[in-house]
């Protein structure tokens, strides 16, 4: 274990002034610029050696902590908060593509250059608040992934809890094969759950009418407190705070040329790469409120929250056995794919923040033990009671940590000084200033009303 103290280069790490043109430790040093991006020739071919980060963020807009949101708001209100999941999409797009600028840009990663910018005990509270947002994280990614191995295998919720734990064994032997292989696994497991809940839309046959209408804003969803508190919940679950970190840091995985029309030309395909995610993860997270609103809401079953009970409810009422095993591999592959993520984000921001470098296995072992070691107290203790409990618990954690990453995203890529040419144009910036006031002051009305109830 050693504390790395210098650039690449020798050089220290300034945080006087720009940094867009510093060089600056990498993050995921075995990793770093190992795909190669063509150097001329098919623009299609360089967008293909862009796919892949977008992807990987885009899990964690997917990931079991946002199901049970999407269950219930579809069984209460049907369609009509499929507008409030475009809206918060939107509103990831416009930041993930932020984050992607920044780590091109500048060569940091968003906990580096929190750590460069801020004071050193100002960077440190940030670090402790991140690194409390992704253990929360992964906390709903074990518990999601204990419960998918409940309902399909019978195994008690502590074993899939402890079985979570070989997660970090998949995670070394796919990098050491390649950031390609990663990549690709978590990709073939998204087609899983598109393809699961393509076939799950299929046999709940929504009305199409009822289903568009549900995209356009409805005054019911300010009006209505009990949907406003379901709508505040899809949009404060929505933008994650590990993904800001963990797509400025996996882009610097492409070997771009280090020049002006190199980093813009990056900047693009990255962007191109997670808007193409983002709207995947649209179509799941639109699918399992539609699946919910179809099926539940339209035969009188309001009340449809916990995983559970839609997993028992959805063989039954639309007559189709394999209907419910569906909706299961679905969540597996889901709390399978958020689990990766979550750990890698971990690597990230102890690394970005400390520049602290430990062994693969070690860096990711801590950060899932540290998720595990709760679950599996909680889960043989209450059970599935206190399971569920346990993952509102994480998302309200994961509200609290979230301005701490928003902000400074949004601070840093309108900083001409910070990021030279790559600046964010003016009315990027301004998008994005609403976007992070929005996302704040509803993530902080669901924590009071948490908190208050």
């Amino acid at each position: 274990m050693t504390a790395e103290n210098t650039t690449a280069n020798g050089a220290e790490p300034t945080t006087q002034g720009g940094w867009h043109s510093v060089s600056q430790l990498p993050s995921l040093p075995e990793v770093f610029r190992t795909v190669a991006v063509p150097a001329a020739g098919n623009p299609l071919r360089k967008l293909f050696a862009f796919i892949g980060p977008g992807y990987l963020v885009a899990v964690g807009y997917m990931d079991p902590g946002n199901w049970a949101t999407d269950i219930a708001g579809g069984s209460a209100f049907g369609y009509t908060l499929l507008s409030v999941i475009l809206l918060s999409n939107l509103m990831a797009i416009l930041l993930q593509s932020l984050a992607a600028r920044l780590g091109i840009a500048t060569g940091r990663d968003l906990a580096q250059a929190c750590r460069d910018h801020y004071s050193k005990p100002v960077a440190l509270a940030l670090w402790i608040a991140c690194e409390l947002a992704i253990i929360a994280c992964d906390l709903a990614e074990v518990i999601g992934t204990a419960i998918a191995l409940q309902l399909l295998f019978g195994l008690p919720l502590i074993w899939g809890v402890c079985l979570t734990a070989l997660d970090v064994l998949l995670i070394l032997m796919l990098q050491h094969r390649g950031f390609r292989y990663l990549e690709a696994f978590v990709v073939s497991l998204l087609i899983i759950i598109a393809g699961c809940f393509a076939v799950e839309i299929a046999l709940s046959q929504p009305v199409l009418g009822d289903l568009l209408a549900g995209f356009v804003p409805s005054a019911q969803v300010v009006t209505n407190p009990a949907m406003l508190y379901i709508a505040i919940g899809i949009l404060g679950a929505t933008v994650m705070p590990h993904n800001l970190y963990l797509h400025s840091a996996v882009v610097q995985t492409r070997s771009f040329e280090p020049t002006e029309t190199g980093r813009r030309e990056a900047i693009r395909y990255a962007t191109i790469d997670s808007t193409v995610a983002l709207m995947l993860a649209l179509f799941i997270n639109a699918a399992i409120l539609i699946v919910a609103a179809s099926t539940f809401h339209t035969a009188g079953h309001f009340e449809v929250a916990e995983i559970q009970d839609a997993y028992n409810l959805l063989s039954p009422m639309l007559g189709v056995s394999v209907a419910s095993t569906l909706f299961a591999v679905a969540l597996l592959a889901s709390g399978q794919n958020s689990t990766i993520t979550a750990t890698l984000a971990g690597q990230i921001v102890m690394e970005g923040f400390l520049r602290l470098r430990l062994p693969a296995w070690v860096r990711r072992l801590s950060t899932r033990l540290l998720a595990i070691v709760p679950a599996v107290v909680v889960a043989a203790l209450y059970g599935e009671s206190g399971t569920a409990k346990l993952l509102v618990l994480s998302q309200v954690i994961l509200s609290l940590q979230l301005p701490f990453a928003v902000i400074p995203l949004v601070s840093f890529t309108s900083n001409r000084e910070k990021m030279g040419p790559f600046v964010s144009p003016r009315w990027v910036s301004i998008l994005a200033w609403l976007v992070a006031a929005v996302i704040v002051s509803l993530n902080a009305k669901l924590l009071f009303d948490v908190v208050s109830g």
